[in-house]
């Protein structure tokens, strides 16, 4: 019976050790040198959603790329630290609960602001002027809403995108059957093999699935929605947000966003 207890013992320490020595290696976060508390030290995470090109998807690799990664990287650099990108469903980052968790640090996910997800969230200054466009298989003689009388017409499920198609099929009394789906890869499958009609989203994700698919989808109307992209943190994060402005201002002065802006979504428009 003793020896049985010195065993049990024994094993119960060891216990408590791999536990205690489990604790240790988990990382706590930290604060960079121009204290901005991080969730992971030495990285700064970003919560997006997959994939979004030309803003954020996966090349040939596997590795995430796009504009957003690219300005968000500057951040990175700025805070002395390298981004890790997270992705994840677009509803939990435009609700804030990815960032209230602590899933990640910082949103970059091709996201219009909004009033209504400024009371979750805190939006950087504006970095990209966002149009919503309708896209058609190439050769329908497509070029109006009205002309979708009757028909189904795609959108990104929870999108402003979606949400000034469904303001105007219900303003307009247009009888048109309003498909939601997923994600962008999603939606654009549904068009390309004649599920819906037609399908609307942001003008340059469409510039961009054009370019990879010539011939095949074309872009039949704009509509100028006025919307203009930010990247988002927590509610109250004053030092990480005000490295996210200053970075983009300093991008914009001296000529890096230019030249960003060219690699992923083509020549900039006069302003």
């Amino acid at each position: 019976m003793t020896m049985r207890r010195h065993v049990r013992g024994v094993a119960l320490v060891a216990a408590a050790l791999l536990l205690v020595g489990g604790c240790a290696k988990k990382d706590e976060g930290g604060t960079t040198e121009s204290g901005v508390a991080l969730i992971k030290s030495g990285a700064l995470t970003t919560c997006t959603h997959l994939p979004y090109a030309p803003f954020q998807s996966k090349d040939d690799t596997g590795k995430v790329v796009g504009f957003d990664v690219a300005l968000i990287d500057l951040v990175a650099a700025k805070l002395g630290v390298t981004q890790e990108i997270v992705d994840t469903p677009f509803e939990g980052i435009k609700s804030g609960a990815d960032l209230n968790s602590g899933k990640c640090d910082v949103a970059a996910a091709g996201m219009t602001i909004t009033d209504e997800r400024k009371k979750v969230l805190d939006f950087s200054d504006p970095y990209f002027d966002a149009t919503q466009a309708l896209a058609v298989v190439t050769g329908k003689n497509i070029k109006t809403l009205e002309e979708l009388v009757g028909k189904r017409l795609g959108v990104q499920g929870g999108t402003t995108g979606e949400e000034y198609i469904n303001a105007q099929v219900k303003e307009k009394s247009l009888k048109i059957e309003v498909v939601s789906y997923r994600d962008l890869a999603a939606l654009q499958q549904a068009l390309a093999t004649n599920q819906v009609e037609g399908a609307v989203n942001d003008l340059p994700v469409w510039n961009e699935y054009i370019k990879a698919n010539p011939g095949k989808v074309e872009v039949a109307a704009g509509f100028d929605t006025g919307e203009q992209y930010g990247f988002a943190v927590k509610k109250g994060n004053a030092e990480l947000l005000k490295t996210v402005n200053e970075t983009i201002a300093a991008a914009r002065a001296d000529g890096t966003y230019d030249r960003i802006y060219k690699e992923w979504i083509g020549e900039k428009p006069a302003s």
